[in-house]
């Protein structure tokens, strides 16, 4: 509970730098005036601070007092290209982005727990590595930040990962959620280009509409899903992306649209692949078109540790009560570039919802939506949260030693 009442009191900073965030959203993995806000707010902090090479990461190491292992924690850091419709005072003063995923209260949660760890670092048993990531929205930094050594950043390769990801629907506000093994699921690309010949629209027998094709493509690739996929091995495609043609009255040459493919298993994945591919090019043949398609694979399943899932949840009872926790029920279809690290280390992703207060998080807009709203206090929550993990942790027997979650 001590940490808590720190936490608490960190409560009206993190809430300024969380807004600051929020009205100053930027997407992918070059985010400058993020990672200035992030660097000032840890500044005057012991810690050893390097910045990415090819993306604007933060690393951060907190040495702690005493010998020990290595703990590493993540937040990401980028918003989405969504124009945002909240209304809140804070709203984004950049047209056409926005912090709809939560990525503003993730990071600044991680500030506070580093905050938290900074003022008893003499009492650490090991070191701490902050992860403060750009791009996990489609550009895989977390990718990027292992390819540029985040793993290594305090000398030894850390014995535990742990990440925070908030949630609007579907979680009661205040309540930790995690499972063990697979939480989210892996995620594939498809990017489809229909190539025809334009025309007027008076005339379409004197040209080959791209059109009407592509959208038998987008209703056959839902039809097929729904047709041949086990429902007990779980995919979802959507296409979220389609443009066409300039005006209403030329039929353009090409109708190009994007979607994504989650899956959690090898086969699916493949089958997918196989299967999306042959079907969009048997359509255009269909149609007397060509069709460029690609089938991508993005971000593996988000698997977490038996083991750490299992300490997850008694740091929860131990900081805040059994209540607290819940266990998350079946994975999300979801996709996540934490996976990433959690191939390399034993770990676990733990939700935290996060409804505005008041809600129904059964109807309150989603994670994404232009209208999604997140309840500020869970800031301090999720930055008490990040810090007892590590503190816990770097004192507690091997992963091993740790007895797993219950099935309850």
């Amino acid at each position: 509970m001590a940490t808590c009442e720190d936490a608490t009191a960190l409560r009206d900073d993190l809430v300024r730098l969380r807004r600051s965030l929020h009205t100053d959203p930027e997407v992918g993995l070059i985010l400058p005036r993020t990672q200035e806000k992030v660097l000032a707010a840890l500044d005057g902090l012991p810690l050893e601070i390097s910045t990415g090479r090819r993306l604007s990461s933060v690393t951060a190491v907190l040495r702690g007092g005493r010998p020990g292992p290595t703990v590493l924690l993540r937040a990401d850091m980028d918003a989405l290209p969504v124009t945002e419709r909240t209304g809140v005072d804070f709203a984004s003063g950049t047209q056409g982005v926005m912090h709809a995923c939560g990525h503003d209260l993730h990071t600044t949660m991680l500030i506070g727990a580093a905050q938290l760890l900074s003022a008893r670092r003499q009492d650490l048993a090991g070191d701490v590595v902050l992860m403060f990531q750009p791009g996990e929205e489609g550009c895989d930094g977390a990718g990027e930040m292992l390819a540029e050594g985040v793993l290594d950043a305090a000398g030894a390769r850390p014995v535990a990962a742990y990440a925070l990801h908030v949630f609007t629907t579907g979680f009661p506000t205040g309540v930790f959620m995690a499972r063990s093994g697979a939480t989210m699921a892996a995620t594939n690309d498809v990017d489809v280009t229909v190539i025809g010949a334009g025309g007027h629209a008076s005339a379409p027998h004197r040209a080959k509409d791209p059109v009407p094709a592509a959208c038998e493509m987008v209703t056959a690739l839902q039809t097929m899903v729904s047709r041949t996929c086990d429902p007990f091995d779980p995919v979802v495609l959507t296409v979220g992306s389609f443009h066409a043609g300039t005006r209403r009255n030329v039929i353009p040459e090409t109708v190009r649209f994007e979607g994504t493919v989650r899956t959690f298993s090898a086969q699916a994945q493949r089958r997918m692949k196989d299967a999306v591919v042959t079907l969009v090019r048997q359509i255009t043949a269909a149609h007397g078109l060509r069709a460029e398609a690609e089938f991508t694979p993005r971000y593996p399943v988000t698997v977490n540790d038996e083991h750490e899932t299992a300490f997850v949840r008694s740091t929860v009872h131990e900081t805040f009560g059994e209540h607290r926790f819940q266990p998350l029920a079946h994975p999300l279809m979801g996709a996540e570039d934490f996976s990433r690290v959690l191939g390399e280390v034993p770990g676990s992703l733990i939700m935290l919802g996060a409804a505005p207060a008041g809600a129904d998080p059964a109807t309150v807009a989603n994670n994404h939506s232009p209208y999604a709203e997140f309840d500020e206090s869970v800031l301090c929550d999720g930055a008490a949260l990040y810090a007892d993990l590590a503190t816990r942790r770097l004192a507690a027997q091997p992963a091993g030693a740790i007895a797993p979650a219950s099935a309850s």
